[in-house]
């Protein structure tokens, strides 16, 4: 299908495209049977121009004026997920810890600490769930207490993707408890600041390239600047960082489907049973057209999403929430039959949809559930058809 791309857009995809196929593709099965960062691509995808995609030009970036990046950054997702997601997330995760900074923060922060961002010499992290408060992002623990000219920050942030990687950790802690979750605010924290350390790095089922760990605040004292926008806004900067990253999960779990779907197909013209390749069984050629369906409609609605936010739109929670759903349940079924087109195969490590089937199921998870999209997104529809109505 033609999507139109601009000069610019196909040169992302061109360039995403070669390294994923040159670089990521051959050490894919490596990084995600020894869990290890993979700091030597995240170079390449620095030198290659795909770390600032979203960031404004006026701070190092490749957006202009009035541009988000949002389709350009989902763009290098999925090409980058085709091949792996894990390897892809070490820049998409990056995006999601700097997207408070983009949006909520001070001129003077984000000349500070966007420019090294866009460049890739460091990378960024969100600090939002916390063992008692996933879903339930209200029932937060971790305080931020000002002293002075400082806040000084304690508890405990679970499952935080790129952490002990990233330079750079927003971060999202209660300044008064008496106010609910109009009591919280966002911070910006380094990773060198004392008080500041990191759990054990999780063992994953998936995403393996990826470091999950967790973020650990004993009397950590940042300066009081470091506040992203006011007290008391932390909710209000988390909803709108997950509003414009939950299409970057979408372009994620969109390139997983879209990279099983390749393999399968090809597999399914060169495996043979009953003297025939499997590709001419007709209950073969249906979970294909399905699985190609499947993922056509996904990356439909995500371009639409990523162009409607980068052209202005100003009320995209519901579709961004639409298209995160929708591409997470894609990779889902899609890689499951990718694996069951390869047989037994197919469950075996040395072919690559067992994994992507692996790396698949955290993208109906992370940035909001499944069942969390379902939720906002009907909430959302009551709430328009309630207007309507008055």
């Amino acid at each position: 299908m033609n999507y139109f791309f601009s000069e610019e857009e196909q040169m992302i995809i061109e360039t995403a495209r070669e390294l994923a196929q040159k670089r990521i593709k051959p050490v894919r099965e490596k990084y995600d049977e020894e869990g290890h960062f993979p700091w030597d691509i995240v170079k390449e995808m620095a030198s290659s121009g795909l770390c600032g995609l979203y960031i404004p030009e006026e701070y190092g970036g490749m957006c202009p004026k009035g541009d988000k990046g949002i389709i350009k950054l989902c763009l290098a997702t999925e090409e980058m997920s085709k091949v792996c997601g894990g390897i892809a997330l070490a820049v998409a995760a990056s995006a999601l810890g700097t997207f408070p900074i983009i949006l909520g923060a001070s001129d003077e922060l984000k000349k500070k600490y966007l420019p090294p961002i866009a460049s890739g010499a460091k990378l960024a992290a969100f600090g939002l769930t916390e063992a008692d408060a996933g879903s339930d992002a209200g029932n937060m623990r971790t305080t931020a207490v000002k002293k002075g000219d400082k806040y000084v920050l304690n508890g405990t942030k679970q499952w935080i993707t790129n952490a002990g990687e990233a330079d750079i950790y927003s971060v999202i802690a209660i300044t008064d408890k008496t106010k609910g979750t109009r009591g919280a605010s966002a911070f910006i924290v380094e990773k060198d600041t004392p008080g500041f350390t990191f759990g054990k790095k999780e063992n994953k089922m998936g995403i393996r390239a990826s470091s999950t760990r967790e973020l650990i605040f004993q009397d950590c004292a940042i300066p009081a600047g470091n506040i992203i926008g006011k007290e008391g806004m932390g909710f209000i900067h988390a909803v709108n960082t997950l509003n414009h990253s939950r299409p970057g999960v979408a372009a994620q779990a969109l390139g997983i489907a879209a990279g099983a779907l390749d393999e399968a197909l090809a597999y399914s013209r060169q495996r043979r049973q009953f003297g025939v390749s499997i590709s001419s069984f007709q209950a073969v050629q249906h979970m294909l057209a399905k699985m190609a369906v499947d993922v056509e409609a996904a990356r439909c609605l995500l371009y639409a999403v990523a162009r409607s936010i980068d052209a202005g739109d100003t009320d995209f929670a519901k579709v961004s929430a639409m298209c995160k759903y929708l591409a997470s349940e894609v990779a889902m079924r899609v890689t499951t039959d990718a694996v069951q087109i390869f047989g037994g195969y197919g469950y075996m490590k040395e072919y690559p949809v067992e994994k992507m089937m692996r790396d698949a199921k955290i993208t109906q998870i992370y940035e909001g559930t499944s069942q969390i999209q379902l939720n906002e997104i009907a909430q959302k529809m009551i709430k328009e058809e309630a207007q309507r109505k008055k």
